[in-house]
């Protein structure tokens, strides 16, 4: 993989919101299909924090087999602080590493954390789709901006989410009967497809697997 738009992260706040600002306009919305039976591969990436370090992990899976086929870690210290809306600042200098060392390029990347439902529509997922011009795509536990009504309580149910009078993502029920997941489109991947790709991801767990895999590596790592 390859970096296409860098700029740097040790920033104030002030200057990281004008930074969110300017990618925002780099993001497309749209699903760009290489083949018929696009994707053939899709990563799940996730970082964990222990004493001030960060953890990053980073999987390949066949799809939609979900055979793991590669698997990437590293680590770093953390410079920047927490602040909700900023996270991508604190993530992605570790996550760099790990993409960038693949063999294996993976047609979507799936991280733990927001696409475009984001105050400033520019979540972790929007920020590296659009650093590596990759589709990628938001799943998180938990809402970060929105209304929703809450989704049927099948496995696949899925209800809209909207932010000040805009979809941002779907509401998705990825097991019966358990909290759904918050799926948003982080960079040149549809709505609706971003959905798809989450739900067939899901084996009987509520995380979808690549995701899972990533989240489990890389607390295995500080735990090290």
């Amino acid at each position: 993989m390859q970096i296409i738009f860098t700029h740097p992260f040790d920033v104030s706040v002030e200057e990281a919101r004008k930074i969110q600002d300017e990618l925002r306009g780099r993001v497309v919305l749209e699903c760009v299909k290489h083949s018929s039976n696009w994707p053939e591969t899709v990563a799940g990436v996730d970082v964990a924090f222990r004493n001030g370090i960060a953890y990053a992990a980073c999987g390949v899976f066949s799809y939609p087999q979900l055979e793991l086929l590669e698997e990437k870690k590293a680590f770093r210290r953390v410079t920047y602080p927490y602040i909700p809306g900023f996270l991508s600042f604190r993530e992605i200098p570790v996550i760099m590493n790990p993409l960038l060392s693949l063999e294996i390029e993976p047609d979507i990347i799936i991280c733990d954390g927001q696409g475009i439902a984001h105050p400033r529509s520019m979540g972790l997922a929007s920020h590296i789709g659009v650093i590596f011009a990759k589709p990628t795509i938001g799943c998180a536990k938990s809402r970060l901006v929105g209304e929703y009504k809450e989704p049927g309580i099948e496995k696949g149910n899925a209800s809209t989410l909207s932010y000040r009078g805009r979809v941002v993502g779907y509401v998705l029920r990825t097991r019966t009967g358990v909290k759904p997941i918050f799926v948003s489109p982080g960079n040149l991947i549809s709505l609706e497809d971003a959905v798809k790709v989450i739900i067939s991801c899901v084996r009987d767990r509520r995380i979808p697997e690549p995701l899972r895999i990533a989240d489990k590596r890389s607390k295995e790592l500080t735990a090290k």
